[in-house]
């Protein structure tokens, strides 16, 4: 779902709304419109205002929770790539050439995922370009070192884990990058806007009610598209930081 377009058609359904209750202001005989009448329609409207806040919070929350999940596992991995360099530097100068590897692999992901030229596509899938098959080389390369001494043969175990446990978690990325708000809910919240804006038309007294109205729809559109900016977390404006696989990237190999 493109945010930008999700949150200009929300826009446009909510101060549609609007627009249309003005015109029905006219169209009703008045007495449609009488402060009996008003003060049902005004409760039906808080009644459906409301669920519409416990829809929009439960997609906002849902969009937030699957962009922080990214953002953990990118941090997670920097701090892998990081604990997993030093262990290969205690293990000796034998191990130079997987140190090597494992840079030439975090830059290569790190380039696919955020490209400098923001025209590239994004590359999320760890198996595209070969780059499974590096990660899992490197991982068996460590695997097969042949330690010597005490503090070798403590140290493989854990280096083995953790390149593991970055072959693990390459793809949280992946999974958490599906789309977390469903369209359903987009669809019934945009019914809903729409007849909340209707009925405050229907209601407006002026022109400068009716502009109150048409920021406020602005504003509801902008919500949308920040929340569903949080549910593509390598796309876009908001977007997970690289920072942290990228202060890893210059520590490796050092």
């Amino acid at each position: 779902m493109n945010p930008i377009l999700i949150g200009a058609i929300t826009f446009a359904f909510g101060f549609g709304g609007v627009l249309l209750g003005t015109w029905l202001r006219t169209a009703l005989p008045k007495h449609h419109l009488d402060g009996e009448s008003k003060d049902v329609i005004m409760l039906g409207i808080g009644l459906i205002a409301t669920m519409t806040a416990l829809v929009l919070g439960l997609v906002t929350a849902s969009a937030s929770s699957s962009f922080d999940a990214v953002d953990d596992a990118v941090k997670e991995t920097a701090g892998q790539i990081l604990a997993l360099d030093r262990i290969l530097v205690r293990y000796g100068p034998e191990t130079a050439e997987i140190r090597e590897g494992l840079k030439h692999a975090v830059g290569e992901r790190i380039d696919m995922i955020w490209p400098n030229d923001s025209s590239q596509p994004v590359g999320i899938d760890p198996t595209t370009a070969g780059m499974a098959s590096r990660l899992e080389a490197l991982a068996d390369s460590i695997r097969s070192l042949k330690p010597k001494d005490e503090l070798q043969r403590a140290l493989q175990p854990r280096a083995v884990d953790l390149a593991e446990g970055m072959l693990q978690t390459r793809w949280v990325g992946m999974i958490d990058t599906e789309a977390s708000v469903p369209l359903p809910f987009l669809m019934v919240l945009l019914f809903w806007i729409t007849v909340i804006f209707a009925a405050f038309g229907m209601f407006a007294p002026n022109r400068t009610a009716i502009a109150a109205l048409f920021v406020c729809a602005l504003s509801i559109g902008g919500a949308l598209f920040l929340v569903l900016e949080m549910d593509a977390p390598f796309d876009g404006f908001l977007r997970v930081s690289p920072d942290p696989l990228r202060v890893a990237h210059t520590h490796i190999n050092r």
